[in-house]
């Protein structure tokens, strides 16, 4: 695998959610420890938009400190994908840095049982309390990650993607996988992971679209859910990640975005490339 040359008219960055764990076939010429996938939102987006020139860097299990500064399996900084011919930004991130969907993960498989959930019942303490979850930390990486967009890439359109809803409003049900009691501990984290990110997204000037507001209605125990619950079918996704449908969301809400707020953006920066 080449370092990919900077500059591409859309750079997409960040962890899983916006890589597209397994939602299909590994993107050619992508880290395999990133499990980069096809059908992730930045692909599909690159897809609908019809950009002249696409550099995915998103990698399942990045941190906002990894999209900066590198150091995920030797991988470098994501934003060295970025160039001053850099038009269009996509950023989802931050579950990583404060543990929220591999702790949703874990308390799945503990209260499944079997081997791994006997595993994780005696090796894993449990969720830490929100404010023990470095959620200071985590704006302190948006903001300087967000900057760097901005200065490496003066031009450019930068979006903002929140996470999508995972957990019902209220309640739950049986595919969740998790008591009242856990969705009710974990609510907490998303809706501070999501207001952190609106925060950055807002200080910083940055285009913001809100999948935690926009998927309401479309959490793992709704009809037609964006995210799969923690055992889905091997072609489906990966435990509390998004769903094909999901992404497709979200590349369809970014689309829209720029398209209705941006319009005189979005002319111009495809007329100068084609």
């Amino acid at each position: 695998m080449t370092r990919p040359q900077p500059g591409a008219f859309y750079v997409a960055l960040g962890s899983s959610f916006a890589a597209g764990l397994g939602l299909g076939p590994r993107a050619p010429n992508s880290p395999i420890v990133s499990q980069r996938s096809q059908n992730g939102y930045p692909q599909q987006l690159a897809r609908l938009l019809k950009v002249p020139s696409f550099t995915d860097m998103t990698s399942s299990g990045a941190t906002l400190r990894q999209v900066l500064k590198g150091g995920q399996f030797h991988l470098g900084p994501q934003v060295d994908a970025l160039g001053p011919d850099t038009r269009l930004v996509t950023l989802t991130a931050g579950g990583n840095d404060v543990k929220y969907i591999g702790d949703l993960v874990a308390l799945a498989y503990r209260n499944r049982g079997g081997v791994i959930g006997f595993l994780v019942k005696r090796f894993w303490k449990g969720p830490k309390p929100i404010d023990e979850r470095g959620f200071p930390a985590l704006r302190n990486d948006f903001d300087a990650t967000l900057a760097e967009i901005a200065r490496r890439s003066p031009k450019a359109q930068v979006v903002v993607a929140t996470y999508p809803t995972v957990l019902p409003v209220d309640a739950g049900c049986p595919r969740l996988g998790l008591t009242g009691d856990q969705a009710n501990m974990m609510r907490p984290v998303s809706d501070a992971l999501a207001e952190t990110t609106r925060a950055a997204a807002g200080a910083a000037g940055a285009m913001l679209v809100d999948m935690a507001t926009l998927s309401v209605g479309h959490d793992v125990c709704s009809a037609v859910p964006w995210v799969n619950g923690p055992y889905p079918d091997k072609r489906a996704g990966t435990a509390f990640h998004p769903t094909l449908v999901g992404a497709r969301a979200t590349a369809d809400a970014i689309r829209e975005r720029l398209r209705a707020h941006e319009g005189q953006w979005f002319v111009e920066a495809f007329t100068s490339q084609r």
